[in-house]
């Protein structure tokens, strides 16, 4: 089996293979579908396994922006994995998913992240579970309740606005100091924001991106805003639906601040779409990262990567900011590739320990702890 960079000449096996693994696909979508892959195509980013000249097996690797405690950073996002049915359990998907991390290496990501629909071949390739795509159903009427506290100037959006929703999506991420979510580029973004069936709002901090969905549903695509303010008035918007529609659903942070202008919160109906993380670049990915600024430590780690890329590191943090620098010496703390994944997203060291994913040195685990601190999540699903 040979895995090359996939062409244009490629897309109807392509569009084959996603439908026998996906289900079938509107003929319109499919055609959007097609100009959105094209610019991957010729970045190399869409990655194809093929047999004796058969394609069997494809992924693609979605250029983001990821924020890690407030700082963003470029990160592959692993999408559109897909084995043909008669070639599944030949291990054609472990081999396809090492050529893709080793692809994101190449093209000078640090971090990956990635929706499972399976977990074993992802965690054979060093993808650890990290965080959720919360999506919450609340009462429209709950929403309606929700009072502008000021004046707030909101304009209609289309694709021309996309540099100005990025830059928002920065100022807002960064304040906030998240974790976990992503923003496309601003060609992706200009292509959203042409769909007419859209209601799509910007104001100087914050934006809102909804939709009819239909049974008496909106469905909120992303709402973000830095001021209470602009969170009144974007919220109370979507809510203004509430003669017609009686529910709204809406991807949330965990401790999103719209659950705190409810009046009544009592059972919530919450659906976690799991999220998985890898690291590909230990000492990228901490440079890149954001840190708390008042965690001042160092650790030595030692990172088990059969794909490349392991080695013993000692980091160290200050400032808001951290540092891995290749060291030879005493192995300190030990960790697969999975289990520093994990780490880098802010799970609890005891829960590593417990797990398997960190053994050795134990002194360091209160301040490696304290300086991957976060909550990660997702509002965007690929």
């Amino acid at each position: 089996m040979d895995i090359r960079d996939l062409t244009p000449d490629d897309l109807d096996d392509v569009f084959d293979l996603r439908k026998r693994s996906f289900g079938p696909i509107a003929p319109a979508d499919g055609e959007r579908w097609r100009r959105v892959v094209l610019p991957d195509l010729s970045e190399g980013r869409y990655l194809g396994v093929l047999d004796g000249g058969r394609l069997v097996a494809a992924a693609r690797l979605r250029p983001f922006t990821q924020w890690w405690h407030g700082r963003p950073q470029p990160m592959s996002g692993v999408a559109a994995v897909t084995v043909s049915p008669e070639d599944r359990g030949r291990g054609v998907g472990g081999r396809l998913m090492r050529a893709v991390v080793e692809r994101g290496k190449a093209l000078g990501d640090a971090v990956s992240v990635l929706f499972p629909a399976t977990t074993a071949i992802y965690r054979g390739v060093g993808y650890e579970h990290a965080g959720a795509r919360h999506t919450v159903r609340l009462p429209a009427e709950s929403l309606r309740g929700i009072r502008p506290s000021g004046q707030v100037k909101l304009r209609r959006m289309g694709p021309d606005d996309a540099a100005e929703l990025v830059s928002v999506l920065h100022r807002v991420h960064g304040a906030a100091r998240s974790s976990g979510p992503v923003s496309w580029d601003e060609r992706t973004w200009s292509g959203w924001l042409a769909n007419e069936d859209d209601f799509l709002y910007l104001a100087d901090d914050g934006y809102a991106i909804y939709r009819w969905q239909g049974d008496g549903t909106m469905e909120v695509e992303s709402l973000l805003a830095a001021s209470t303010q602009t969170l009144r008035a974007l919220w109370s918007l979507v809510g203004s639906a509430s003669t017609i529609a009686r529910e709204v659903v809406a991807p949330v942070a965990p401790d999103d601040p719209v659950l705190w202008l409810l009046h009544e919160r009592t059972a919530e109906r919450v659906h976690q779409e799991r999220w998985m993380f890898r690291v590909l670049d230990v000492a990228a990915a901490v440079e890149r990262r954001g840190f708390p600024a008042h965690v001042s430590c160092e650790a030595v780690v030692t990172v088990d990567d059969p794909i490349g890329g392991g080695g013993t590191y000692r980091l160290e943090v200050s400032g808001g900011s951290g540092t891995a620098t290749p060291v030879s010496g005493p192995l300190g703390v030990t960790l697969s590739v999975n289990g520093l994944s994990a780490l880098y997203a802010g799970i609890p060291v005891q829960t590593l320990r417990l797990s398997g994913l960190m053994s050795g040195d134990d002194r360091y685990d209160q301040a490696l702890e304290a300086a991957f601190a976060a909550k990660p999540y997702m509002l965007d699903s690929f």
